[in-house]
């Protein structure tokens, strides 16, 4: 007999007693099986709906439409359709996103996933992230600011009403006690020295002797009074993370190598260095390794929260009743035309932002049209 180990005869004893499933829970630990995958399950190879269903993902990457943070939408999950939601998103760093999908019941299934864009002509997305089967949420922090999409299909003969939000929280806390990024008065990029350089930070005014805070919990790299900074301290998020820059400080109170928590006080505001015939500020500025300065704005701009789209009943079909009518690629009158529809053209209803329709043509191209153009069905 062959001398197995222990451990694995164990494992194979489990299996056995508890059947199929528990084998398929050991190999998803193993495989990491996509939420998409898990689904598929649920369905022979051949299957028709499927397949359909499957495919309307496929062509949803290829929509164009495109949202700007903080996002809301709402709408009804309808069986007669295959509604799929696919939206290109602007996303910075600096900033911790969330994207959620509210329902009537527990059910149905959301499938999110989140795509890099990319500059390959023949896999022009990237997967990134895909929310976990049955969660209805998904949050991302990018590495990089660029283009991304955003794509989130119910399970097949899903209904009932929805609500998408999609919002987004600095990765900073505010550097300032009290104090909120409505103190910046003086941003990344603006003209110093009559042009010779720029800003490379961002300037938070208050009295003399506001605490100065940690964002992020890290070690203090560096402290002194020099150049144009002043008196200053620099703070290391992470081993090799970023490091955050905090000059112009009327006194420095934390240490070279000390070890902070978010909150904890580094100095107090001042005008020390080149901000001498300045009213007292803070000058904040992140510097990433290989990278240089970045714009630190996004990192303590306060949370955007979506506003709520309206509630009222939305309409399964519209009908334009303007004589012409344009589609956009954005729910806005400055947003990309799509095409031009006639009056009496037959729109599907997919959801509503604001008093903006995002609807489906009868050749299914998505887009937004502006409610007062069109009447119910």
């Amino acid at each position: 007999m062959r001398n197995y180990p222990i451990a694995l005869l164990v494992l194979l004893a489990v299996l056995i007693t508890n059947g199929c499933s528990k084998l398929t829970r050991v190999t998803d630990v193993i495989t990491q099986p996509t939420a998409r995958e898990v689904y598929a399950r649920n369905f022979d190879n051949d299957s028709l709906p499927y397949l359909n269903w499957n495919r309307a993902f496929g062509l949803a990457l290829q929509d164009s439409l495109a949202v700007d943070l903080p996002y809301a939408e709402q709408g009804i999950f309808s069986t007669q359709s295959l509604p799929v939601y696919a939206y290109n998103l602007e996303l910075e760093l600096g900033r911790n996103y969330h994207f959620e999908v509210l329902t009537d019941t527990i059910n149905p299934l959301v499938f999110i996933d989140l795509y890099e864009k990319t500059s390959d002509s023949i896999s022009p997305f990237k997967l990134l992230e895909q929310a976990d089967y049955e969660s209805k949420s998904l949050s991302f922090s990018p590495k990089k600011a660029g283009n991304y999409k955003l794509v989130l299909q119910p399970q097949l003969g899903a209904k009932g009403k929805f609500s998408m939000r999609f919002s987004s929280s600095p990765a900073y806390a505010f550097p300032v006690a009290g104090l909120s990024s409505k103190a910046v008065q003086s941003f990344w990029g603006a003209a110093r020295d009559g042009g010779r350089r720029s800003h490379e930070g961002v300037d938070i005014f208050a009295s003399r002797g506001t605490p100065v805070l940690a964002g992020v919990d890290g070690y203090v790299s560096s402290t002194g009074n020099r150049g144009l900074g002043g008196k200053q301290v620099w703070l290391r998020d992470g081993l090799f993370g970023s490091s955050l820059y905090y000059a112009h400080l009327d006194s420095i109170i934390a240490r070279t190598g000390q070890r902070v928590k978010i909150g904890d006080t580094l100095g107090l505001v001042g005008n020390t260095g080149n901000a001498r015939t300045t009213p007292p500020h803070l000058h904040f500025g992140i510097y990433r390794r290989g990278s240089g300065a970045i714009n630190p704005f996004p990192f303590i701009q306060e949370a955007q929260l979506p506003k709520a789209s309206d509630a009222s009943e939305i309409p399964a079909q519209v009908v334009v009743k303007a004589s012409k009518a344009n589609l956009r690629l954005g729910p806005s009158a400055k947003a990309e035309k799509a095409t031009t529809l006639s009056r009496r053209d037959t729109l599907t209803v997919l959801g509503r932002t604001t008093d903006w329709l995002h609807i489906k043509t009868s050749e299914n191209q998505h887009a937004f049209l502006h409610e007062s153009l069109v009447k119910n069905q």
